[in-house]
């Protein structure tokens, strides 16, 4: 499979808190635990908006629109891919205007909702936090 490498600045352990917090979203329940866990990333504002607006980025172009090699020149790749570049940046430019821990939460509910029509969820996340250290050990310019 084809993939375009997102240029992004975030860091393995970036990846693996994103993906920790939009797994936290996805899972939670209310209890008294998830809740301050929950408080814990919401603390960190417009840093926690900014983080998923990245990982959202990286998800929508790295995993969730992979074109296979043998349709990588076909129009409904192209269309895909400039599909992923609009979403991307707006993601990120709606996480970057601020917001915090609502904006993060809502953005996280998008890429839920997008990571569920491809696969289940915890299992999409784990296998994002195992290839963090392979792909992005060291930020990529």
């Amino acid at each position: 499979m084809e993939t375009t490498l997102l240029k992004t600045q975030l860091t393995a352990e970036q990846i693996r808190r994103a993906a920790d917090y939009v797994e936290l979203v996805w899972q939670e329940q209310g209890s008294e635990e998830e809740m301050a866990r929950l408080a814990e990333f919401h603390a960190d504002g417009p840093g926690l908006a900014r983080l998923v607006g990245e990982f959202g980025a990286l998800l929508l172009s790295d995993y969730l629109t992979v074109v296979p090699d043998e349709h990588a020149d076909c129009e409904s790749a192209y269309v895909l891919g400039q599909l992923v570049t609009v979403a991307s940046r707006y993601l990120k430019r709606w996480c970057l205007a601020g917001g915090g821990g609502h904006t993060a939460w809502i953005a996280a509910g998008f890429l839920i909702e997008c990571m569920q029509e491809v696969d289940q969820v915890h299992q999409f996340l784990a296998d994002v936090r195992g290839d963090a250290g392979a792909r992005y050990g060291a930020a990529v310019a």
